[in-house]
């Protein structure tokens, strides 16, 4: 009689602790989903058209002789460059760089895959944080997150990486 007690409460103290687990959700795999970081700046003005609107030439004003200001004049001389790909215990790593000299504009990243689903809870809340520190410090030196040693130290590997094709060290 006791043995069928102790099983009955055992199956259910089992069963209760099974529908009780709670598992983790999966992180988005769309392509355009990896996150990215870049210096925040002011908006610059947008120039006008200068393509006349349908009543633009009855006006008869002549157009304005000062060319509005050209954004690719910064865009030339920046660089992108891509980081080589590591392979850490739980995934790999790569990111990409854009530079102006020797400032870092942006850096994101290309490849940030997971083995597990525990590693893509990992690198969801360490990834923005890397790149914000990578931001903060214009360099590679930065701080590895608490929790995520491997895709820190992954990542590290591959800014410095692309930060040697670029010139920067």
């Amino acid at each position: 009689m006791k043995r069928i007690l102790f099983s009955f409460v055992g199956t259910i103290a089992a069963l209760v602790a099974l529908l009780s687990f709670k598992t983790h959700s999966p992180l988005p795999a769309a392509a355009g989903s990896l996150p990215s970081a870049a210096i925040s700046a002011a908006p610059t003005p947008t120039p006008a058209s200068s393509t006349p609107t349908s009543g633009g030439s009855a006006t008869g004003a002549p157009p304005d002789p000062t060319p509005a200001p050209t954004p690719t004049s910064t865009k030339a001389a920046s660089k992108t460059t891509v980081g080589s790909a590591v392979t850490t215990r739980y995934g790999v790593v790569q990111v990409k760089v854009v530079t102006t000299g020797s400032v870092i504009n942006s850096v994101a990243f290309v490849q940030l895959t997971a083995f597990d689903g525990r590693s893509q809870q990992i690198n969801s809340y360490a990834a923005p944080t890397l790149l914000q520190e990578t931001i903060n410090a214009q360099s590679a030196n930065i701080d590895g997150v608490s929790g995520a040693t491997y895709t820190s130290d992954g990542y590290r590997q591959s800014l410095q990486s692309a930060l040697d094709q670029a010139g920067l060290h």
